[in-house]
């Protein structure tokens, strides 16, 4: 069965939502959408305090190439334009809206018949999904409609849809599969055509093989679709290694997935793509899990975006007794959350629990040279020399072993006997770095 060739370890699953319906959470009394929740330049606001808007309306446009527009999420009307903390801890702008009812824009096709046919042309399907405001789903938030649209000279041969979902815990990925897998296939198939490709593979680990089995008999009737079980192996959702797994080709230090003919795109941004373009249905909402060992209603639930985190919580049981850590995202790249009063955004796939014991780090010990890390890291970095170098400030060296090459999914830091937080330190480095590179770029 394949996989990627380098690194990697198998964390506990602790799939304890899988096979949850997913449940539609309930509209709060307000909502506050960032202007700023995906990698790039925050949107600027078009609406001011007191204007009425509805579900679906503009009320972020676009600024700068990386950039995304943001829709209202709710009908109501607009409290303020002020700042809020978001789940990394920094203030960011944003729009409060009070809801009032839950009108739509008459625009979106809100029924569940499937739109199965596509005649627009490549231009005016990646229009769609810009004006849409479709970002990826998997994490890294980077605008659709760019990925889409390879620089000059840059060709894509093949679409490869992320089904992996290799993070402990999550499950809204999977559960979406089962539910909306011809809609996947649809959206599917538009990417290859806004791409100009005539393959694709849907890759999924071989630990959700209902999500294999029922995509493979839809894939049947989608031509240049096919649906690939992957060995279990973390941190297969990274594009590099998924690209490696399943067509064995390894992107070069510094590149990007085009430089060796491919796109990656996750599975819930492709049935993203598919209400954008099929449904003119904007980004207003996305399907998050919430589970833990103890949590009372581990589930998948679809919310607005700009919920308060704790609205969903309180859903699906509150916290349990005995937490030590709510992790926003999953427990291996996800962060840890100050509180729940957090909003929704565009990129919150999950919010996990951890026991106190087990949140509790562990005495830090000296290295002890055991090259766990080294052997363990998918990217053939070294996660201990990295850490080391980030300590001494000595960020021209870590520039130069290639530290913004780490995909920061913590395989070093997990499997460290001496409990060093290797990725800690190697992501302050990264920041550090890659501040410097950009400085470096602007005063050429």
């Amino acid at each position: 069965m394949k996989t990627f060739r380098m690194g990697g370890i198998h964390p506990k699953e602790n799939k304890f939502s899988a096979g949850k319906q997913i449940q539609v959470a309930e509209l709060p009394k307000q909502v506050v959408i960032p202007l700023s929740h995906y990698i790039g330049t925050p949107s600027e606001a078009v609406v001011k305090k007191g204007d009425v808007v509805k579900v679906g309306q503009l009320i972020g446009k676009a600024n700068g190439l990386i950039s995304a527009n943001v829709h209202s999420s709710v009908s109501g009307k607009v409290n303020k334009i002020d700042v809020q903390l978001d789940a990394t801890g920094y203030k960011r702008s944003a729009v409060y809206i009070d809801v009032d009812g839950d009108e739509w824009l008459e625009t979106i096709d809100r029924s569940t018949e499937i739109k199965r046919e596509c005649n627009l042309s490549k231009e005016e399907i990646i229009r769609k999904i810009q004006d849409a405001g479709i970002v990826g789903l998997g994490g890294a938030t980077f605008p659709t409609h760019v990925k889409l649209s390879p620089p000059p000279g840059k060709k894509a041969n093949i679409l490869i849809i992320n089904a992996v979902e290799c993070e402990s815990y999550l499950t809204c990925d999977h559960q979406l599969m089962l539910e909306k897998g011809e809609e996947i296939l649809v959206g599917t198939t538009i990417l290859m055509k806004a791409l100009e490709v005539n393959r694709a593979v849907i890759g999924i680990e071989n630990n959700k093989k209902d999500a294999i089995v029922h995509l493979q008999q839809l894939a049947k009737n989608f031509k240049g679709i096919k649906v690939e079980a992957l060995k279990v192996r973390y941190p297969q959702g990274g594009e590099k290694q998924l690209i490696d797994a399943i067509i064995r080709r390894q992107v070069p230090s510094g590149r990007i997935p085009i430089e060796v003919g491919a796109v990656v795109q996750n599975v819930g941004t492709t049935y993203a793509v598919y209400e954008a373009v099929q449904k003119n249905k904007p980004m207003i909402e996305r399907v998050m899990t919430i589970s833990g060992k103890t949590a009372p209603n581990p589930g998948n639930y679809l919310v607005r975006l700009g919920t308060y985190l704790a609205s969903v919580v309180d859903q699906a049981g509150g916290i349990p007794e005995g937490t030590g850590k709510i992790v926003g995202g999953g427990p291996m790249m996800g962060r840890s959350l100050m509180n729940l009063n957090v909003p929704m955004a565009k990129g919150s796939s999950g919010v996990v629990f951890i026991r106190k014991e087990e949140s509790v780090r562990k005495p830090v010990k000296n290295c002890i040279r055991c090259a766990k890390c080294v052997t363990v890291c998918p990217m053939g970095l070294e996660p201990f020399l990295l850490m080391s170098q980030s300590e001494r400030n000595m960020w021209d060296e870590m520039e130069d072993n290639c530290t913004m090459d780490c995909i920061e999914c913590g395989s070093c830091s997990y499997t460290c006997p001496s409990n060093r937080p290797l990725l800690d330190y190697i992501r302050f480095g990264k920041t550090t770095v890659g501040g410097i590179i950009r400085n470096r770029a602007t005063k050429k």
